[in-house]
């Protein structure tokens, strides 16, 4: 696929913030363990946060966080995500 499982992960969730991890890995095609340890790595990165709502959890993104790659940079995460849900 083009977009890495961070991305996918991402694009889940700014779809619908409350998922849970069992559905975003269903969503994304991965391992619930493999989404928590995407969530702690964009968490430890600043581009996802999440507010404890009961048993659940809600994430937020941090939308003017920029990509890590030198070449994207430049790049902040809304941009990408308003390009994965411009067709929707």
């Amino acid at each position: 696929t083009f977009l890495t499982n961070h991305a996918h992960v991402l694009v889940a969730i700014s779809r619908d913030p409350e998922l849970r991890q069992r559905d975003i890995a269903g969503l994304v095609g991965v391992t619930q363990g493999a989404v928590t340890r995407i969530l702690a790595e964009l968490e430890a990165a600043g581009c996802v946060s999440h507010e404890r709502i009961g048993r659940r959890n809600r994430y937020s993104i941090n939308a003017d966080a920029t990509l890590r790659h030198p070449l994207e940079s430049d790049v902040c995460i809304g941009e990408l995500l308003e390009l994965t849900n411009a067709t929707r």
